[in-house]
């Protein structure tokens, strides 16, 4: 993919790769290295408002609340893809379901910010190309304990990449790899009215090293806790049910007394068609509303949302997903 012009691929170039000296500038404790991992996934969770921690029952679970895969009712492989202000976000993953075993699968998502031509002056011939991407590979295991609890654990690879062809100047081929987890658990019965409980540790894991240890930068590591209510309606035609939620979610940066951040969703569900609606109040310009919707055909699932940025002069991002039912 190619993204024109270069000013912003050659900024966040930059911003991920030159790092400052140690005792140069404070560590930035609500986002730390490989903030990548704090932007939304799945259309789902982004017409949610993201306030997902308690929610589950769809591949999506894996990127906020790994306890929400043990809600899944059967076998799936999922495509999700995100068209974003910096970046196209992909992900491709797929979960298998066991009765015996509980639920377990993979998942890898790649943000590409595209390649651009590295120019040496003005006049002059590009001279190489940059390519800045950032990777995340997921192992995820989740089961519930009981009709009520359920418990998840993914393991996570991370990397930042800048790859080059060619003479790139100050903008080398570099690679940054680190490790982490999520955890998670829920409480309350999938698909039955009532209260759902979420709890969850996002992002936990070890220093990302680009140059040396000194400037290593902290994975923004986050917990979070949320609740979903549901309640049903009267029978829609069709095998899908008619239901309405409510969810919410709270997230802070680890071992950080901050303001959270506040997520708010709402559900309506009638037969095989969603109707979704949030509000994400974010401690960046990434605040605002989010409208989604999502229809069920046979086997095939296709969710879609918009997010729209309370402020700022962002291009507003735009989800996708589609999910098949094994």
């Amino acid at each position: 993919m190619r993204r024109s012009p270069s000013s912003f691929v050659l900024l966040t170039t930059s911003l991920a790769f030159a790092r400052p000296l140690a005792g140069q500038a404070p560590r930035d404790i609500t986002e730390g290295g490989a903030a990548f991992l704090l932007v939304a996934v799945g259309a789902r969770a982004a017409g949610l408002g993201q306030a997902t921690t308690a929610d589950g029952g769809t591949p999506e679970a894996a990127f906020w609340n790994p306890a929400g895969l043990a809600r899944l009712p059967e076998s799936e492989f999922a495509l999700h893809h995100a068209s974003t202000f910096a970046s196209a976000n992909t992900v491709l993953s797929g979960y298998v379901t066991s009765p015996i075993l509980g639920v377990v699968g993979l998942a890898a998502y790649l943000v590409d910010y595209g390649s651009q031509d590295v120019v040496p002056g003005p006049g002059q011939a590009p001279s190489g190309r940059i390519s800045p991407r950032n990777v995340e590979l997921l192992a995820s295991y989740a089961a519930p304990l009981n009709g009520t609890v359920s418990l998840g654990v993914s393991y996570k690879l991370i990397q930042l990449r800048n790859d080059c062809s060619g003479d790139c100047g100050p903008f080398r081929s570099i690679t940054g790899t680190t490790h982490g987890v999520d955890a998670g658990l829920q409480w309350g019965r999938p698909q039955a009215d009532g209260l759902l409980v979420g709890l969850a540790l996002r992002h936990a894991g070890f220093d990302l090293q680009l140059e040396n240890a000194s400037q290593a930068d902290p994975l923004p590591t986050r917990l979070a806790v949320g609740a979903s209510y549901r309640r049903g309606l009267p029978r829609a035609p069709g095998p899908g049910p008619a239901f309405a939620r409510m969810l919410l979610a709270l997230e802070n940066p680890c071992c950080h007394r901050l303001a959270p951040d506040l997520r708010l969703g709402t559900e309506l569900g009638y037969g095989d068609l969603r109707l979704r609606a949030g509000y994400a109040l974010l401690r960046s310009q990434s605040s605002g509303p989010s409208l989604g919707a999502g229809v069920k055909f046979g086997r095939l699932v296709v969710d879609f949302a918009r997010i729209f940025f309370s402020g700022g002069n962002l291009d507003e991002p735009v989800y996708l997903s589609l999910r098949v039912i094994l």
